[in-house]
């Protein structure tokens, strides 16, 4: 994880307008040794290509491709606008980011940053404290309730049992891998039994030993019985907040409409889009996966393209990247699309449901193959 220092922040500054607060950015970055003095140059000209700007309030001004040479050391600066700065189609920028990046160093930096920045809340507040700390705090997620933790990592599927214990036991171990737990919690829900909730979906939970909210899950290869009673999923949470009722909401959804087989057959993609996305429930989705051929990875400008391009459409469109967390974000989000932290080489699963879906999944396979404005 990328760490930042309070020398990298820069407080309650003032500027003329876009260009004058790219001038200072960059000015930053040169005297802290992560660029040469004409990375300037490149900053100002992928301004003219396509806009930084991430959304509430943020905005990354970084070099192009052409000029990633003239990065010495991959690096930040930030600077807090209190009064805004305009930057174009009506946005107003209150945190400039300055990246320096060499190779494809940069995704995950944005990744960790567009994670944290995504909660118009703490966009606020980033734009309002006069702290260094706290603003380096905000940034790093520092002072943010853990997030719910549900992503492809959560899933063990095609489990080679039948019976619940080994279930029990596999998501409980999980949960304590990733120190959402403790062994109170271990213990109390290996000792007591699951909730079945019908259909071949279980669920159980402990009131103890809970460190922060999580999920897990785990499905064996065949469904087996126990007391006459399906077994198909067994569904374990750790509970702190109440970050975890949608997907509870979801799950319940399901089984109202009498789709828990949905969840039963479903890959892991589509099992994490079922419960973490508001997917329609009917059968008119459309689905393709496509594999991302840009040497440095969805960056700023791909990332814009693409989320333009999906804009065009009358058609809700989500994303996951298989390659990485797989949990679907929207397609028409600038910062979902930023973090999902695709990499060259990275499969990306499209799902695709509305009036124009067809057009929208063959317009994304096009932008795709012809490089997103960098060449195929």
């Amino acid at each position: 994880m990328y760490q930042l220092s309070t020398q990298n922040l820069h407080l309650n500054v003032s500027a003329d307008n876009k260009e004058d607060a790219i001038r200072q950015v960059a000015t930053a970055l040169t005297k802290s040794g992560y660029v040469t003095a004409d990375y300037l140059n490149g900053m100002l000209q992928r301004e003219l290509q396509t806009s930084t700007y991430l959304g509430n309030g943020i905005a990354i001004p970084h070099g192009t491709t052409e000029t990633r040479g003239l990065v010495l050391n991959t690096g930040v600066q930030v600077f807090q606008f209190p009064q805004g700065i305009e930057w174009g189609e009506g946005q107003k920028a209150y945190i400039v980011i300055g990246i320096a990046a060499r190779s494809d160093e940069h995704l995950a930096l944005l990744r960790q940053l567009t994670h944290v920045l995504s909660d118009e809340t703490i966009a606020q507040q980033l734009a309002q404290t006069t702290s260094e700390e706290e603003l380096r705090g905000l940034l790093m997620g520092e002072q943010q309730v853990k997030e719910f933790h549900f992503d492809a990592s959560s899933l063990t599927l095609n489990v080679d049992a039948d019976n619940l214990i080994t279930l029990q036991a596999m998501n409980a171990g999980y949960l304590y891998q990733i120190n959402a737990v403790n062994n109170q919690f271990i213990v109390d829900v290996i000792t007591h039994s699951p909730i079945n909730l019908g259909q071949g979906i279980w669920l159980n939970d402990s009131t103890q030993g809970n460190l922060f909210t999580a999920a897990s899950i785990s499905r064996p290869t065949k469904p087996f019985d126990v007391s006459g009673e399906k077994v198909a999923i067994l569904l374990t949470i750790s509970v702190v907040d109440d970050q975890h009722l949608p997907i509870l909401n979801r799950l319940s959804a399901l089984l109202i409409a009498q789709q828990a087989e949905k969840l039963i057959n479903a890959d892991a993609p589509t099992l994490l889009s079922l419960l973490t996305t508001d997917s329609p429930l009917e059968e008119n989705q459309i689905i393709a996966e496509f594999v991302i051929r840009n040497e440095h990875g969805l960056h700023a400008r791909p990332s814009t393209i693409l989320v333009n391009t999906i804009k065009k459409f009358n058609a809700e469109v989500t994303i996951a990247n298989l390659d990485g967390s797989g949990k679907p974000v929207n397609g028409k989000s600038m910062m979902k699309m930023v973090s999902l932290g695709a990499r060259k080489g990275h499969h990306l699963r499209f799902t695709a449901c509305g009036d124009d879906a067809e057009m929208a999944i063959q317009a994304i396979g096009e932008a795709i193959t012809s490089g997103l404005g960098e060449g195929a």
